[in-house]
């Protein structure tokens, strides 16, 4: 794992529509201050309020999954989250003159493409890492999440849909930027023909087309070009994975192994996570003279009670200083 807090460069903007409303989203990606973590301001509501992206803001994950601060939520978190955390920024406000991050083409590659034009930028502050000391288990009847200690960051993921084209599918990557980027960041959302039309009825997935999801039928991919990877489906999964967990509010050291999960479940670890405070540890990565990494605990959560929220929650507005984000 990198050594220091990193934001990006300059703003970066781009438009598109929410997945789910079909209404157009302008959003503008700014650089933010050491420890000020991922914020979204709703620009069109009156005060402007910010949401912190953290899993105690999480209201729905039912379709994705959406966080709010009082009556300002923020829906489709997950592939922005995903793309920020796969390329290790930690510190940036995200503002949007809606209630849904736009659902690009599906997947999480626009917003890499856009971070990577303008860089990162390379803070003067340690990064803070979530480091996982003990396996923890959640399960869900056949949805199960474990967590075991690892150095750095790995996921796996496995999918079994009832489809020949899908099947039992199994991912996993060491997550660091440039694997991000090439393995996971394009694949996209994908549903099923029967499910969408569902939907619809419904009033969700308005904005929902071939051009931002792979939608199947019985016979195989509707999208003319195909699939991005044999093996899309349980891609995307990592980066729903990837994004959600950024809401632990810093970058988690330890491997996490999904089967069948969603977003739903995603939380759920995190919510077993912050209720297991022996299983890990908050710690400050330095450098050492012999450029090993040393691993200094900032704290026990023992010393502090049986929530992650004490060291991890972001304090309100303003965004520059106070936060024990990383």
């Amino acid at each position: 794992m990198e050594l220091f807090q990193y934001t990006i460069r300059k703003k970066v903007s781009l438009a598109g529509i929410g997945l789910h409303s079909g209404e157009p989203v302008n959003l503008t990606i700014k650089p933010a201050a050491v420890d000020t973590g991922i914020r979204f301001v709703r620009l069109d509501l009156g005060q402007e309020p910010s949401v912190p992206a953290f899993m105690n803001r999480v209201v729905d994950t039912s379709l994705a999954t959406t966080i709010a601060e009082d009556d300002a939520a923020v829906s489709t978190t997950e592939h922005l989250l995903g793309a920020l955390a796969g390329l290790g920024v930690d510190n940036a406000v995200v503002e949007l003159d809606g209630a849904e991050v736009p659902i690009m083409d599906g997947s999480a590659g626009p917003f890499v493409h856009l971070l990577k034009k303008v860089h990162r930028r390379r803070q003067k502050a340690p990064k803070r890492v979530l480091k996982i000391i003990k396996e923890i288990v959640c399960r869900d009847g056949d949805k199960m999440i474990r967590v075991l200690p690892y150095d750095g960051l790995k996921v796996t993921c496995e999918i079994d849909f009832a489809h020949d084209l899908i099947g039992k599918q199994v991912y996993a990557i060491d997550v660091n930027p440039k694997r991000f980027a090439k393995e996971i960041a394009t694949a996209r959302t994908f549903g099923f023909m029967d499910e969408v039309k569902k939907l619809k009825e419904h009033g969700y997935a308005l904005g929902g087309s071939l051009d931002n999801a792979v939608v199947v039928d019985q016979l195989g991919v509707l999208n003319k070009d195909g699939l991005r990877f044999a093996d899309e489906f349980v891609r995307h999964k990592v980066l729903d994975l990837i994004g959600d967990l950024a809401l632990l509010g810093c970058p988690l050291m330890g491997h996490v192994i999904a089967s069948k999960a969603g977003h739903a479940q995603h939380l759920r670890m995190m919510q077993a996570i912050a209720n297991n405070p022996d299983c890990w540890q908050f710690v400050r990565l330095e450098q050492a003279d012999d450029d090993t990494v040393l691993e200094r605990v900032i704290t026990t959560t023992k010393a502090a009670g049986n929530k992650i929220m004490p060291f991890l929650v972001p304090p309100a507005p303003p965004f520059a200083a106070g936060a024990c984000l990383a």
